[in-house]
């Protein structure tokens, strides 16, 4: 499995190197007794930095550095309460509190700078370069040093990857389809937990990157096409992890939103989108307390991202008051330098088919030759080890008990089973986040059929197992997750055949299957007679790392794999009671099926973890009523989605992405140019149905009379200022507006309905007509009506002003709808002037 990372990597950085990265230093290193990669005091010798065109570069020169002030506000219980990250607050449907990290973060600064009091300039490089990439037991290591155990760094953000006795969860864009904070929280702590219990002190997850390309190979890993439900999966997300005890890495920072190209591509865009889409869900990860940010492969507006300044500096460390630390995605740095632009911390550590090091011997050089001040370096160091101490892993954390190279070492792999009874939320999120697309006369929920086949290979076993396929990359029976980094080990995986049966057996119905793909007629001749006939399909994509059936990550279309098309209508040509069940990384289109009048059912069962087979049985028989919501939009024709994939490049030149569509992503789109997706942004039937009533908006009163100044002139039209932390301020992210209503469950069954809020700024604005603000999950029972709030803080009102460089009230009046999806509004009100 190494061996092919390491294989795919050498054609897509020699790429990189013919693009022309900079290398201002020609890095060597010596041997030391503790290991090759760690001795900090090798020579280098020092070069100005080569240009190429199209590649903004840090030139070679003497930099000062003075750390950005820490925001100090006094904690204000209970909306702004002091926090520690292994105690957040307690999870709501409606949130109103904003937790003050503040002062565990200067708890653990002041103890990191105590620490590294006595080390040398060469402890403290060591502290920022890893170990390199096969040495260690980890995917990450930083060595040991003085009252430091070093740290191992771990993916998944769905398991803790090539570990065994570990839980495989939901894909991330599985737990947005939720729209429940709830599980999104659960999720986080439980996977957490298992990452602390193996011993892993940074696990590198979650991903936020923004689902704007349909066919985007890690859309699956992140949390859809929104930035407001991206950005409130992941803040929920990390509070989870970190309360689990790891340390969290929000990634990939930032614009990495597909796989073709991207070593050598700059995605250019402009700032208010940068601001307004695509920061936004990590301005939320540092508002949770992130120990870690990861900067991406990529180039932004022509400058690799771990050399950018401006969003490393200026837009994290400053505007977003980030105490953590900034970590290299594998083989992402490019220069010793970035350590100037804001890189903390360089991984693997080593550089790819070398056995230097952009760190290691060369800070140390640059350091000493002052090109990068002493502050600098105790400043990187610092905000690494705090970290350490803000999850509190100086006290009694577990050792690294596990070999992510080599699981069958009996050396290094001490086999800890993790698991505990994690299963049961995966199923659980599994069936929550499962979306009905369709369901007439009745059809599901399943009611004791006398007989019933499974067609398509997706409600199958792997033909060998789950983990056959070197990091998951293809699809062979039920698709539970996609490939690449961002996958685990199955300890076991339950497909849909498995899950049906059980439940059959009860019943007492005969189950019959055909997995043959490909032979249609035999798959048209099983439906025949059959009281019901499911048709399992499934749509995979990955990390560029790896090629799977001619898909370099990103899909190379939005067709279901397989021959899904073919056989669906070879099934629904034979039987009147068709049901298609979709286990997809992504959007698909559905337009060669989904009308047809034999279709009864869709059920869009996403990316469901170990457990699918049984969370699509409980959807399906109704053990649980479907919630599940969409988290991007499904169109009709792949050339109505506003950005599509840029597959033409050569590969040895900076291929330049240009998000011309700016704010206008997914359904924003849709909705500007009006076109008619088949299924809408937000969308998902039940098993009931829901009334709406009784809106009111009322305002809330600040508690921050600290900053009253800044309220009266946002208030007034006027920007947030240029500060430290002025993004994530608590004026702007106080409670501000609450808008309530009443849902009424007008059917027979108990259900959960997600309540979603959009705002309509006024047209000078320049915004979407539409825009996800809110939204919230209320389960009710047969008849009843509950009481629901949704509040708003003056950020969730704002745009980012360009030029003033902050968040601003638009002028005008800002109006709201609320209901059951971007295009289903049941209520409609205006926020107070």
């Amino acid at each position: 499995m190494l061996l092919l990372l390491l294989c795919m990597l050498s054609f897509a950085l020699g790429a990189l190197a013919l693009a022309g990265s900079y290398s201002p230093v020609t890095a060597s290193f010596s041997n030391s007794s503790s290991s090759s990669f760690t001795t900090a005091s090798a020579s280098a010798t020092i070069l100005s930095a080569s240009t190429t065109a199209g590649v903004n570069t840090i030139p070679l020169s003497s930099y000062l550095f003075a750390p950005y002030p820490t925001p100090t506000l006094n904690p204000r219980p209970p909306v702004f309460p002091a926090t520690d990250p292994l105690n957040p607050p307690d999870v709501s449907s409606d949130p109103h509190i904003v937790p003050d990290f503040a002062p565990a973060w200067a708890t653990a600064y002041q103890k990191a700078r105590n620490l590294i009091s006595n080390y040398t300039i060469e402890d403290k490089v060591n502290i920022t370069t890893g170990l390199g990439l096969v040495n260690g037991l980890c995917s990450g290591n930083i060595p040991p040093n003085k009252g430091f155990p070093g740290l191992c760094l771990e993916d998944s953000p769905i398991a803790v990857r090539a570990a065994d006795f570990a839980t495989v969860f939901p894909a991330g864009i599985h737990v947005a389809s939720t729209w429940n904070r709830a599980l999104m929280r659960a999720r986080g702590l439980a996977l957490g937990q298992e990452f602390k219990g193996k011993g892993v002190n940074v696990a590198l997850g979650p991903m936020m990157n923004m689902g704007r390309v349909p066919q985007g190979g890690r859309n699956w890993e992140g949390f859809g096409a929104d930035p407001f439900l991206a950005g409130e999966s992941a803040y929920e997300t990390v509070l989870g992890l970190q309360q689990g005890g790891v340390q969290s890495c929000a990634k990939h920072f930032i614009n990495n939103e597909q796989e073709n190209f991207r070593l050598v591509e700059s995605s250019d865009v402009d700032d208010r989108t940068q601001h307004e889409i695509y920061a936004h869900p990590f301005l939320r990860s540092v508002m949770a307390g992130t120990s870690s940010v990861m900067c991406s492969l990529n180039l932004i507006n022509d400058t690799y991202a771990c050399n950018n300044d401006k969003m490393l500096n200026d837009v994290l460390k400053r505007e977003y008051g980030f105490q953590g630390f900034v970590l290299s995605d594998w083989y992402a740095t490019t220069t010793t330098l970035a350590a100037v632009a804001g890189l903390d911390m360089t991984m693997p550590g080593d550089i790819y088919n070398s056995s230097g090091s952009y760190f290691g011997g060369n800070l140390t050089d640059y350091v000493e030759e002052d090109y990068i001040s002493m502050a600098r370096l105790d400043d990187m160091a610092t905000r690494i080890i705090a970290a350490w101490y803000f999850l509190h892993q100086d006290e009694d954390y577990p050792a690294t008990n596990f070999n992510s190279l080599d699981l069958n070492d009996e050396a290094t792999n001490k086999h800890v089973d993790v698991q505990a009874d994690h299963y049961r939320l995966v199923r659980e999120i599994g069936a929550a986040g499962t979306v009905l697309l369709k369901n007439t006369n009745g059809a599901l929920p399943l009611d004791k059929p006398r007989n019933l086949v499974l067609i398509g290979s997706d409600a199958a076993p792997g033909t060998y197992g789950p983990n056959t396929l070197s990091f998951n990359s293809g699809s062979d029976g039920i698709l539970a997750s996609g490939w690449g980094s961002g996958t685990g080990t199955f300890s076991y995986l339950v497909s849909p055949l498995e899950g049906i049966q059980e439940r059959a057996r009860q019943d007492g119905s005969s189950v019959f299957w055909d997995f043959d793909d490909w032979d249609i007629d035999l798959a048209g001749t099983m439906a025949l007679g059959q009281a019901v006939a499911l048709v399992f399909v499934n749509s995979d994509s990955g990390e560029g790392l790896l090629t799977v059936d001619g898909n370099a990550g990103d899909r190379n279309n939005l067709t279901a794999w397989h021959n899904g098309d073919d056989l669906i209508l070879a099934v629904a040509a034979q039987n009147d009671n068709t049901i298609v069940v979709v286990n997809s990384v992504g959007p698909l289109i559905l337009e060669p099926w989904i009308e047809h009048p034999n279709i009864t059912a869709v059920v869009w069962a996403g990316i469901q973890g170990q457990e699918a087979g049984n969370a699509i049985a409980d959807v399906l028989y109704g053990t649980c009523n479907p919630s599940g919501r969409l988290p991007y939009t499904i169109a009709k024709d792949p050339a109505d989605y506003p950005a599509q994939l840029i597959t033409n490049g050569s590969g040895s030149d900076i291929v330049t992405i240009a998000y011309t569509e700016g704010l206008f992503i997914d359904y924003r789109h849709f909705d500007q140019v009006n076109i008619t997706p088949r299924f809408e942004f937000g969308f998902g039937l039940s098993y009931t149905t829901f009334s709406y009533s009784d809106l009111g908006v009322a305002t809330i009163q600040s508690l921050d009379v600290d900053q009253e100044d800044l309220i009266m002139a946002w208030e007034n039209g006027e920007a947030s200022p240029i500060a430290e932390g002025s993004s994530t301020a608590l004026w702007l992210h106080e409670p501000a507006f609450q808008v309530t209503f009443k849902v009424t469950n007008t059917g027979s069954v108990s259900g959960t309905e997600i309540s979603q809020l959009y705002i309509h700024h006024p047209s000078s604005a320049g915004e979407p007509p539409s825009v996800l603000k809110g939204f919230t999950n209320i389960e009710i029972g047969p008849y009843d009506t509950e009481h629901v709030s949704i509040t708003l803080s003056r950020y969730d009102l704002s745009v980012w002003d360009v030029v003033a460089q902050g968040w601003r009230k638009p002028d005008g009046q800002i109006s709201f709808s609320v209901g059951a999806s971007s295009r289903d509004f049941r209520l409609r009100g205006v926020i107070p002037a």
